[in-house]
């Protein structure tokens, strides 16, 4: 496809890499047969590493077909994360390396994750935008400090740490923003 056709969200490959379209900038010279030139602001699936190539409107790019299928967490297998398709129960197992910093918000009996496949091979993981995950670790509350508003470092379950408010306490569940990696209220 022409890099003039490229529109945002579109899955492309460059230089035998795959990337996702997050933003295109067009810019047309002042002078008369100049080249209209696109800045396109890709992210390499699997990875998410950021990459700025710029282009003419003639110039090609291999448009990938990136499927998304609807898939629950089924197990650990080796340290390999198994995905089971919600519609077809296909199995997918994605390594460590291609679930990246999303493991810390992989939990059983979870709707919305999204296993990204291109050929039918998984490519990516996409989460929820929010997950509810237990505390396990975190220092009590102290006395007397419900006036300020400070926060204190807590352990979830599945590994991570994040800052929780100070009334938090052991085994609550808690809301985590999977885009932020922070504390979004109870559950």
């Amino acid at each position: 496809m022409k890099a003039s056709d490229v529109k945002k969200g579109n899955v492309v490959e460059h230089d035998g890499t795959v990337y996702q379209v997050r933003d295109i900038e067009r810019s047309s010279p002042s002078a008369r047969g100049g080249n209209v030139t696109f800045r396109f602001t890709l992210y390499s699936i699997p990875g998410g590493r950021k990459f700025d190539l710029s282009l003419r409107a003639d110039d090609e790019l291999k448009e990938m077909d990136l499927v998304r299928r609807a898939a629950n967490f089924s197990y650990m297998d080796d340290g390999a994360f198994v995905f089971m398709d919600a519609e077809d129960y296909t199995q997918y197992l994605l390594s460590p390396e291609l679930v990246g910093d999303n493991a810390g918000y992989i939990v059983e009996s979870v709707e919305g994750y999204y296993v990204q496949l291109i050929d039918d091979a998984p490519v990516g993981l996409q989460v929820p935008t929010s997950v509810v995950l237990t505390v396990v670790d975190t220092a009590p509350e102290m006395k007397g400090s419900s006036a300020t508003k400070r926060t204190k470092p807590a352990k979830l379950d599945t590994g991570i740490e994040i800052q929780v408010p100070e009334y938090i306490t052991n085994d609550e569940k808690v809301w985590v923003n999977t885009l932020t990696g922070e504390f979004a209220g109870r559950a």
